[in-house]
C-alpha cells in the first residue's frame, strides 16, 4: 500500500440501455466467472419483467429498492482488551449502495425461482414496495447496531 497519496474513486461507466451507473454496478455484482453479456442478459431481461408486472418505470422501482435496502448504520467487530465487541458504525452513502446491491443480489440467488433473471426481478419488487430477505437483513442490522450502542465508544 502506498503511504505517498490516497488512491483516487473512479467514477463507474454507465450502461448501454439505461445509461445508468447504478445498473451498471449491479451488472458487475451479477457477474459470475467473466461472463458480462450474460449478466447484461440476465438484468435486462428483470427489468423487462419488471416493467411488465408493474407497470412502471424498471429504473425508478430498482431505485426505490435500493433506497430502501440502503442501510445507515453497520456494525463492526472490534477486538478491545481480548474480547471481540460488535461496534456500530455509521456509513457512507456509497458503501451504503454496495451493500444493498450485495444483500439484493445475495437474497435473489437464495429465492426459489426458474432463473436468475426472473428472481432478481421479484427481488426488486419485493423491495420496491418494503418486504423481502434484503429489507429483512437491513432491519436485522440495524437491530443489531441498535442493540449494540453501548459500544459505540470503542469507534
Amino acid at each position: 500500500m502506498s503511504r505517498r497519496s490516497t488512491a483516487e474513486k473512479e467514477t463507474a461507466k454507465s450502461d448501454p440501455i439505461y445509461r445508468n451507473r447504478f445498473i451498471n454496478m449491479l451488472v458487475n455484482r451479477i457477474l459470475k466467472h467473466g461472463k458480462k453479456s450474460l449478466a447484461y442478459r440476465i438484468l435486462y431481461r428483470a427489468m423487462k419483467k419488471i416493467q411488465q408486472k408493474t407497470g412502471k418505470n424498471p429504473l425508478s422501482v430498482s431505485r426505490q429498492a435500493i433506497r430502501g435496502v440502503t442501510p445507515d448504520v453497520t456494525v463492526k467487530a472490534r477486538r478491545v482488551g481480548g474480547s471481540t465487541y460488535q461496534v456500530p458504525i455509521e456509513i457512507r452513502s456509497t458503501q451504503g449502495k454496495a451493500l444493498a446491491i450485495r444483500w439484493l443480489l445475495g437474497a435473489s440467488r437464495k429465492r426459489p425461482g426458474r432463473n436468475m433473471a426472473f428472481k432478481l426481478s421479484y427481488e426488486l419488487m419485493d423491495a420496491a414496495r418494503e418486504n423481502g430477505n434484503a429489507i429483512r437483513k437491513k432491519e436485522e442490522t440495524h437491530r443489531m447496531a441498535e442493540a449494540n450502542r453501548a459500544f459505540a465508544h470503542f469507534r
